[in-house]
């Protein structure tokens, strides 16, 4: 059981620190790529998939088991709080970011960009505070 907490919390660390590096270094420069920005956008999509995909996806699948099976010493409260700031990554994801980056795939346009920026801090936030919960349960469970 305790494996299940560690793949949440290596999943959760990583992309902490990758959102941190999108939100204050990658987005960002999006605005100096200049011509041929829509090629760009193109294979920033194709590339970040490789990247955020299984992470991603590791760490949905050991949210909703510990959420469901709790281990020792986690309480169920903090199980659901870590998959409720999952949810929230993942609505903001699937809400705010990809439609900012579809439109991204057409030009580059200052409006999206910027709403791209801004509601990326949503994700921030949250898997830094995930990574705080995922950590503690660590701690709890051991």
């Amino acid at each position: 059981m305790h494996a299940v907490l560690y793949v949440q919390a290596a999943a959760t660390l990583f992309m902490t620190g990758l959102i941190w590096f999108v939100q204050w270094v990658h987005y960002p420069l999006f605005a100096r790529v200049g011509s041929g920005f829509e090629a760009y956008q193109v294979e920033h999509m194709r590339r970040t998939g490789f990247v955020v995909g299984p992470p991603m996806l590791a760490e949905a699948a050991a949210a909703g088991w510990i959420a469901l099976f709790p281990p020792p010493g986690v309480p169920r409260g903090a199980a659901l709080a870590g998959l409720g700031l999952l949810a929230a990554i993942w609505i903001s994801t699937w809400l705010s970011q990809v439609p900012s980056h579809r439109r991204l795939l057409q030009s580059f346009d200052e409006t999206a960009h910027r709403r791209l920026v801004r509601s990326n801090w949503v994700r921030t936030l949250a898997w830094t505070l995930r990574s705080l919960v995922a950590l503690w349960m660590v701690v709890q469970a051991s």
